[in-house]
């Protein structure tokens, strides 16, 4: 029974530490243990012309891997949201995927420099609890 009160305290402290009220995934099988999962969306268009693949990949380089030297998932698609007038703006996007065995404040940062960086209205983050085996 410690060990189950000791996890759940862990999991809470994830779920409070990551600032959202998200809730901890059931007992984790197989080794694997809980980790909170971040996935931050980021828009390739900017006034005047788009991202360049070389921009993003310098971005990541200078301000996501420093901060997440052990690993992280990038992924190339398509985003679409509606903007303030009310229009639907459809442009290319990249979603990074972190995964991290407790809270982080550098998560924000990332989302500053993106968006003072390339003029972006947002970068959209979605976090949750994983169970996480390597």
């Amino acid at each position: 029974m410690p060990g189950r009160v000791a996890r759940a305290a862990l999991l809470a402290g994830l779920a409070l530490a990551a600032g959202s009220s998200i809730t901890a995934p059931g007992p984790c099988r197989g080794g694997a243990q809980a980790f909170a999962r971040t996935d931050l969306f980021f828009g390739r268009a900017m006034p005047g012309g788009v991202v360049s693949e070389a921009q993003f990949k310098m971005f990541v380089d200078e301000q996501v891997t420093p901060r997440f030297p052990d690993g992280l998932t990038l992924l190339a698609g398509i985003g679409q949201f509606r903007d303030a007038r009310g229009a639907t703006t459809v442009e290319g996007a990249n979603v990074l995927i972190l995964l991290y065995p407790h809270g982080d404040r550098k998560i924000d940062a990332i989302r500053r420099d993106y968006r003072q960086r390339f003029e972006q209205q947002s970068v959209l983050r979605a976090d949750s609890l994983s169970c996480v085996s390597f």
